[in-house]
């Protein structure tokens, strides 16, 4: 099923059921348990949380180097996760595209997401959508943070090869 038809079937199921919709948003490479504590408590926050998982791309783009899983797979990682009802790519020239098209009632963005959340409610609201933005606590980050993982396995590596 493509994104297209994901946020036209859930445009249909929200507003018929009038169920609180909930849009969680993050790269998600190297899927770990801080990234469950992010969807379980974006998941409280309403009745149906669909996760916008970033393109390659604009990973690329935003931190200077390539996921180490590629959208597809991170995108099926995170959809099988028990919080999560449904788990789309974003849009490939817009940010906040995919977020627009599916209209949600809360935006729920990582401990370290790099836009404050008034920030990323008024960008939304000047594009129509009527979302309030909430920042997630920070789940034990200096142990759950895929940066910190990849250094982990990288010194892992360099201290057995040698």
């Amino acid at each position: 099923m493509s994104n297209d038809m994901i946020s036209r079937k859930k445009k249909k199921v929200s507003s018929k059921t009038k169920q609180k919709h909930v849009v969680a948003v993050g790269v998600f490479d190297i899927l770990h348990e801080g990234h469950v504590h992010y969807l379980s408590f974006a998941k409280k926050q309403g009745d149906v949380l669909t996760v916008i998982v970033a393109r390659d791309a604009n990973v690329m783009r935003a931190k200077g180097y390539a996921p180490i899983m590629n959208e597809r797979q991170r995108r099926n990682m995170v959809q099988s996760l028990r919080a999560v009802d449904h788990a789309v790519v974003g849009s490939r020239k817009d940010k906040l595209g995919m977020i627009v098209s599916l209209n949600p009632s809360i935006v729920v963005v990582g401990y370290d997401h790099p836009t404050s959340a008034s920030d990323l409610e008024k960008a939304l609201a000047e594009r129509g959508v009527d979302a309030h933005v909430l920042r997630a606590p920070a789940f034990k980050k200096k142990v759950f943070k895929s940066s910190l993982i990849k250094k982990k396995i990288v010194q892992s590596f360099q201290n057995t090869s040698t």
